[in-house]
This record gives C-alpha cells, structure tokens and sequence, in this order.
C-alpha cells in the first residue's frame, strides 16, 4: 500500500503543477472568463430568439393580409346581367307633352 499512495502523491502533485502551468500560459484568464459567463450570455440569446419568433408570426400575419388586399376584390356591380334593362333617362326639359 504505500507504494500505491506514493504514487497517488505524485500523480496530484503533477496535476497540481499543470493546472498551475495551464493558468500561467497567455489568454488562458480571458478563456476562463469567457466560459464563466457563457449560460448568462446563452440565457439572454435565448430570450431574444424568442422575441424574434414572435416578430416572424406576426410578419406572417401582415403578409397575409397584404397578399388579401392587393387581390382584386370581385364585385357583382361592375358586370350587369345581360337580362336586366337600363333605366330610361328623363328627359330634363318641359314636362308637357306635345
């Protein structure tokens, strides 16, 4: 047993020291801060993406109603039947009758 717990010494101490090498190399603390605030950051993106989610429905929805009124609306005035007569036009001059 004791060799196995001198060799668990030595293992911790090597990981000791590369962690301690690993925090000395350059950009290294920035890293860290970056992944550090990462779920704040992926918390906030989520937020927006569901503010854009509900800009696109209602963009649909104008769309659609844009698309509804620049189709031509159909109406029965503009075609007469050709059974129907047109009214007579009064005359406006004098009302009697030769």
């Amino acid at each position: 047993m004791p060799d196995s717990s001198k060799i668990l010494n030595r293992l911790a101490d090597a990981g000791e020291d590369a962690i301690q090498k690993f925090g000395d190399m350059p950009g290294v603390q920035r890293f860290l801060t970056t992944i550090n605030t990462l779920p704040d950051r992926v918390d906030e993106m989520q937020k927006k993406l569901r503010g854009l989610e509900e800009l696109e429905r209602r963009l649909a929805r104008l769309e659609k109603r844009v698309d509804d009124l620049a189709k031509p609306k159909r109406t029965t005035e503009a075609k007469p039947s050709s059974s129907s007569k047109p009214a007579a036009k009064k005359s406006s001059g004098s009302s009697s009758a030769a």
